[in-house]
C-alpha cells in the first residue's frame, strides 16, 4: 500500500503510417468557412508553439519530445509541403498570445500546440481574429470550440468507450468513485454522460477527499454503497500519480472484490510500469491508443533520436499527419474547420482520431486489462469509423 498520494503536474514502417493517414483523409471533400487558404504549389508554414524557456526541465524535455516528433511525421509524410518552424512560450498563456500573433505574421496557415489549457486559450483567442485554426495538444473540453481543437485524448471519448463495452459486457449497473477537486468532478461528469449514452445506469456516486486519510475513511462507506446498489462496476477517476494505488487497494481490503464488482479507470493504469504490479488494479480495464502503433512509434523515436519519447509528443506527430494529410489533397481552402472535421478522421501514432465541430476528438481505443501485472488487450482499438458520427 502506498503512504502517500503525489500530486502531479499533467503533461496527459514509417511509410505505412504516412499512407495510412493520407488514405483515410483523401476519402472526405475539403472546403468550406474557417481555416486559412494557402497556396497549393508553396511550402505551408505551421507553427510549433512548445513550452520551452519555463525554466524547468520537464518543459524542456517535452518541447524537445515535441519538436522531434513533428520532425518524425514530416520525415514519415515525404512531403516537402511543411514548413515547421518553432516558437517558445515558456508554458505562459501571454507569452503563447505573442509568439501566437508572431507566427501568423511571419506567415504561419495553422498553429500547432502549445500544451496547457490556458496558453491554448490564449493562442486561440491571437488566431480567432486572423481566420487561423489552432491543434492544442490540451486534453481540456472547455477551451475547445471555435478555431481551438484538442488533440488531448478527454474524459469524454474515454468513458464513452469503457461504459460501451461495460454496458455490452453486461456491467451495465455502475457506481462512479471521484476525487473531490477539478478533475474528480470533470471525471465524474464525463463517466455519468458515457453510462447513460451506453444505455446503462449510475446506481451511486461516491467521492473522498483527495488525500490520504480522505480515501482511508471514505473507502468504507463507497464500498457499501456499491454493495448496497447491486453495482456491477465501479468507476474511478483516480489516476497512478493521485489516489489510484491507495483507493484501488483500500477498496478491496473493504470487500469490493475486483472479481465479482468490475473495478474500471478513466485513466491510463499503465504508466508508469510499476503500476501493474499492485494487488488493488489486477483484474481492472482502462482504455489505452492502439498499443500497435504507439510501440512502433516508440521504437522509432528511440532510434532516430536515442532517448524514449514524451508521453504525449505523438500528439505533435499526430498534428502533422492531419495536416499532411489535408495538403494533400491539393484544395486551396484544406486547413478549415469542415476540412480538419472530416468524418473518415485521420491515422496518427496513437491510431485513428477525428476532430469534431464542437473542437473536441475522438479516438479510437482499445480496452485493457491487467491480468498477472501484465496489460491484456480485451477489445481491440477500432481500425477506422466506419463511417458513423460527425
Amino acid at each position: 500500500m502506498l503512504s502517500v498520494i503525489r500530486r502531479a503536474r499533467k503533461s496527459l514502417g514509417h511509410a505505412a503510417l504516412a499512407l495510412a493517414a493520407m488514405a483515410l483523409a483523401a476519402c472526405q471533400p475539403a472546403g468550406g468557412p474557417g481555416g486559412a487558404v494557402v497556396d497549393s504549389s508553396a511550402p505551408v508554414i505551421v507553427a510549433l508553439l512548445v513550452p520551452s524557456g519555463s525554466g524547468q526541465a520537464s518543459d524542456e524535455l517535452l518541447a524537445r519530445s515535441l519538436q522531434n516528433a513533428a520532425r518524425l511525421a514530416i520525415t514519415d509524410l515525404g512531403t516537402n509541403r511543411i514548413d515547421l518552424r518553432v516558437y517558445n512560450t515558456a508554458g505562459q498563456p501571454a507569452t503563447a498570445q505573442a509568439m501566437t500573433t508572431r507566427a501568423i505574421d511571419e506567415g504561419a496557415r495553422i498553429i500547432l500546440g502549445p500544451v496547457f489549457a490556458q496558453e491554448a486559450n490564449a493562442a486561440g483567442a491571437a488566431a480567432r481574429a486572423r481566420g487561423i485554426n489552432v491543434l492544442a495538444f490540451s486534453n481540456n473540453p472547455d477551451i475547445a470550440g471555435g478555431n481551438v481543437f484538442i488533440l488531448g485524448q478527454t474524459f469524454g471519448n474515454t468513458a464513452d468507450r469503457l461504459a460501451g463495452y461495460a454496458v455490452r459486457n453486461g456491467k451495465s449497473r455502475i457506481m462512479v468513485v471521484h476525487d473531490q477537486n477539478t478533475a474528480g468532478q470533470l471525471g465524474r461528469r464525463a463517466i455519468e454522460q458515457g453510462v447513460a449514452r451506453a444505455g446503462g445506469s449510475v446506481v451511486a456516486v461516491g467521492s473522498y477527499e483527495f488525500s490520504q486519510n480522505g480515501v482511508l475513511s471514505a473507502a468504507p462507506r463507497i464500498a457499501a454503497t456499491a454493495r448496497d446498489n447491486n453495482a456491477d462496476a465501479v468507476f474511478l477517476t483516480a489516476d497512478t500519480a493521485g489516489a489510484l494505488p491507495l483507493v484501488s487497494q483500500i477498496l478491496a481490503d473493504n470487500g469490493l472484490s475486483p472479481s465479482v464488482t468490475q473495478f474500471i479507470g478513466l485513466t491510463r493504469w499503465d504508466i508508469p510500469q510499476a503500476t501493474l504490479g499492485l494487488p488493488g488494479v489486477q483484474g481492472g480495464w482502462f482504455a489505452l491508443p492502439d498499443p500497435a502503433r504507439y510501440q512502433q512509434y516508440q521504437n522509432r523515436y528511440q532510434a532516430a533520436f536515442g532517448e524514449p519519447p514524451h508521453p504525449i509528443s505523438g500528439l505533435a506527430y499526430d498534428g502533422i499527419a492531419a495536416i499532411g494529410a489535408l495538403l494533400k489533397q491539393g484544395r486551396t481552402t484544406d486547413l478549415n474547420a469542415q476540412a480538419l472535421t472530416q468524418a473518415a478522421g485521420f491515422v496518427g501514432v496513437n491510431g485513428i482520431f477525428r476532430l469534431r465541430s464542437d473542437g473536441q476528438n475522438e479516438r479510437g481505443l482499445a480496452v485493457a486489462q491487467i491480468r498477472n501485472n501484465q496489460v491484456v488487450i480485451i477489445d481491440a482499438a477500432p481500425r477506422s469509423f466506419g463511417g458513423f458520427g460527425s
